[in-house]
C-alpha cells in the first residue's frame, strides 16, 4: 500500500491548476525581481566597460600631470595697425593738382613755352588746386582754342596760340562756364594772358614790306598795338596777350610773340 506522499492521482486546485498529491506546489514567481535580476546580468559586461575607461582615464590625467600644466593654444601675433601714407609736400613753387596721376605733374611750365592760360585764370599755384579738370571752358570756348592735355601746361587749361588764339569772344563764355572759380569773370581791360613782343629784325616792314597783319587783326584794337613811324608799336597797358599777332603773322620763325604772363 502506497503512503499518501506516494499517491499519485492528481486533483484540481483552483481553476487551471492541478499537481500532484504528496507534492508541495512551486513558490509563486515574483515577476518584478526576476526582470530585476535578468538586467542586472546583462549589464555587468557593460559596467566592467566603464569602469575599464574610467582607469584608462585615470592613467592619462596621471601621465600629462608628469609633463607639467597643459600648454596654452598658439595666440596670433598681434596685428599692427596700418599707418598712414605720409604726407608728400611738393617742393617750393609747386604744387599739387586734383587728378594729378590723370594728368600728369600740375608744376607750372616754364615761362619760354608756347602756351597760354585762358583769359580770367587764377595765378599758377591756385589755378593748379582750382581746376577740376572737367574741360567745361573747352566746350564753352567758340573758337576752341582752350586745351587740356596731360602732358602740356601741367595738365590745365592752355591755349597753344601758333594752333588757334583767343579771338577775346563778346561773351568771354570760358570764365562764365568754370565751375570752380578757376578762370574768374573779368572785364576785357583787366585780362592779362601776356604781353605781345614785336621782333623787329625778322618782320617783313624791316625788309621793306608794308606788312601790317598783326596790327590789322588785333581784336583789341590800337589801344593794344599801332604802328609809329613805320614800327610796330605794342602797348603794354592795352595788349590783353591774346595771340592773335602772333598767329596771323606771316614769318617763320614769328616776328611778333606773346610772353604769358606769371602770377
Amino acid at each position: 500500500m502506497k503512503s499518501v506522499g506516494e499517491h499519485t492521482a492528481i486533483l484540481p486546485q483552483g481553476p487551471g491548476r492541478r499537481y500532484k498529491i504528496g507534492v508541495p506546489p512551486d513558490p509563486p514567481m515574483n515577476r518584478r525581481r526576476f526582470f530585476r535580476a535578468g538586467l542586472r546580468e546583462l549589464l555587468k559586461p557593460l559596467a566592467q566597460m566603464v569602469d575599464t575607461v574610467s582607469d584608462v582615464a585615470n592613467q592619462v590625467a596621471k601621465i600629462e600631470s608628469l609633463d607639467g600644466p597643459p600648454e596654452s593654444p598658439a595666440q596670433p601675433p598681434p596685428v599692427e595697425p596700418p599707418q598712414p601714407a605720409p604726407t608728400i609736400r611738393p617742393p617750393d613753387g609747386q604744387t599739387s593738382a586734383r587728378g594729378r596721376s590723370r594728368y600728369g605733374s600740375a608744376t607750372p611750365d616754364p615761362v619760354n613755352e608756347k602756351w597760354l592760360r585762358p583769359p580770367g585764370a587764377i595765378p599758377e599755384l591756385q589755378l593748379a588746386t582750382t581746376c577740376d579738370h572737367t574741360g567745361e571752358c573747352v566746350r564753352a570756348c567758340p573758337a576752341q582754342c582752350i586745351k587740356i592735355e596731360p602732358t602740356t601746361a601741367g595738365g590745365l587749361p592752355h591755349i597753344d596760340v601758333d594752333a588757334m588764339p583767343c579771338v577775346v569772344c563778346d561773351g568771354l563764355y570760358c570764365m562764365h562756364a568754370c565751375p570752380t572759380g578757376a578762370l574768374v569773370p573779368t572785364s576785357l581791360a583787366d585780362i592779362d594772358m601776356g604781353t605781345a613782343v614785336w621782333h623787329e629784325e625778322k618782320c617783313l616792314r624791316s625788309h621793306g614790306d608794308d606788312c601790317s597783319i598783326c596790327v590789322d587783326e588785333c581784336p583789341i584794337g590800337n589801344v593794344a598795338i599801332e604802328l609809329v613811324e613805320g614800327k610796330v608799336n605794342v602797348i603794354e597797358a592795352g595788349c590783353i596777350g591774346c595771340g592773335v599777332c602772333q598767329n596771323r603773322c606771316p614769318t617763320e620763325p614769328k616776328s611778333i610773340t606773346v610772353t604769358r604772363s606769371v602770377a
